[in-house]
């Protein structure tokens, strides 16, 4: 069950791109599970990966690929995560990465291997080795519905997001795609992001709008407070659009590229706590009035990671005493509670510290009704602001855990 998501959007093509998709029968016999992205050469990438130190090894493996060379493919199998498997892990990646390369005649070190799926148990290099060959027959610059589908684990519906603008008289496309269900909180996530541009944008640059989008997209949502092993967001630019050029993120294109891209970012974002495991709401925590934004985020990230408040939200039950709690114990240096306001969408509950003299249970018990609540908490100790986005914790997230692994 998903909140509010609907059919996958028309994922246009981006000029340089282009991706393939097969079934190596990893954990479903019926689904395609490995895929390729190829990229034209010369395509700068940037890739953030997860801030787990248990890391996979295929995240071991693309990111001393990265420190070589400019990648010239990405290879992507869902269904198991190859971490928590040692040395085999390794060499289990490295071959993965040495057929695709054969077939593309590249180097190994121009694949970046991406794995998802259940930790600890082998790879089944055979069975991905053997899709290779379809993968590389079905590359296509349409193929992105293919490949938001066969990156899929617990998701139950596929994850995309295209947007276009103009760039000095040129129309440039930004297209992604991604996966995750649970195991979501900042620092990566349970998740693989694919963006891609045809814009012409140095990786330097690239570097750094991947650092911001990230830092206000998929570091701003949590599930159940876990980070998984394997978890990276990849920013491709394939220069296609030559005109299109963009050189840095403060002048007139750098911003007005910046501004779409950060709302590609933030739909995936929100798409994938739309899709949480279990999830009934999506829940917006929003702290304003704070000393500084480090401040709001701590306050934000108490209240929606506190298993009390998200099973209530799940009761569709308004008690906002657990919200006051979690605010309360927020690792933040100073909270003044007698100017503590508390709303569940334009409801005050809270006002001042104490209960609104206008609220009703019943007008609380309305709101709770909702799919879709924002929770406003403002602390009146300064300007900044921090925005959260989260689902609650439903008998279903238990369920879907429980039987991961059967």
């Amino acid at each position: 069950m998903s909140v509010g998501l609907k059919a996958l959007p028309q994922l246009l093509a981006v000029t340089g791109v282009s991706l393939g998709t097969a079934s190596a029968g990893i954990r479903q016999k019926n689904r395609d599970d490995v895929t390729i992205i190829s990229c034209h050469p010369g395509t700068a990438i940037s890739v953030v990966f997860t801030q787990n130190r248990f890391l996979a090894a295929p995240v071991l493996v693309a990111k001393k690929h990265l420190g070589q060379s400019s990648p010239r493919a990405l290879i992507i199998n869902s269904g198991n995560a190859n971490a928590g498997t040692g040395e085999q892990g390794i060499e289990d990646a490295l071959s993965c990465c040495a057929e695709l390369a054969q077939h593309l005649q590249c180097s190994d070190y121009e694949i970046l291997p991406f794995s998802t799926g259940v930790i600890g148990e082998p790879l089944p290099v055979d069975q991905i080795r053997k899709a290779i060959p379809e993968c590389i027959s079905d590359l296509s610059e349409e193929n992105w519905p293919a490949a938001a589908r066969s990156i899929m684990t617990t998701d139950t519906v596929a994850k995309g997001v295209c947007q276009q603008l103009n760039i000095n008289g040129e129309t440039v496309t930004i297209t992604g795609i991604a996966k995750g269900a649970g195991m979501i909180h900042p620092n990566m996530a349970t998740l693989l992001t694919f963006i891609a541009t045809d814009a012409t944008i140095e990786k330097t640059v690239l570097d750094a709008m991947l650092a911001y989008c990230v830092g206000r997209s998929f570091n701003r949502i949590t599930v159940d407070g876990d980070t998984s092993t394997n978890d990276a967001c990849v920013l491709m630019a394939t220069g296609s659009r030559a005109g299109a050029k963009i050189t840095q993120t403060g002048d007139k294109n750098g911003k007005a590229f910046m501004s779409v891209l950060l709302q590609v970012f933030k739909e995936l974002a929100q798409a994938i706590i739309r899709d949480a495991e279990g999830a009934t709401k999506f829940i917006t925590i929003e702290v304003v009035d704070g000393r500084d934004e480090e401040d709001c985020l701590q306050v934000a990230r108490s209240v929606a990671l506190s298993p009390l408040v998200k099973t209530a939200f799940f009761a569709s039950d308004p008690n906002w005493g657990r919200i006051l709690a979690a605010i309360g114990y927020a690792p933040i240096a100073e909270l003044d509670i007698s100017k503590v306001s508390i709303a569940l969408n334009d409801v005050m509950v809270l006002k001042d510290g104490a209960l609104a003299s206008s609220y009703t249970e019943e007008q609380g018990q309305a709101v709770m009704q909702h799919e879709e609540i924002t929770v406003r908490i403002s602390l009146g100790q300064g300007q900044s602001q921090a925005r959260i986005w989260t689902s609650d914790l439903s008998h279903d997230y238990v369920s879907i855990n429980s039987e991961y692994r059967s």
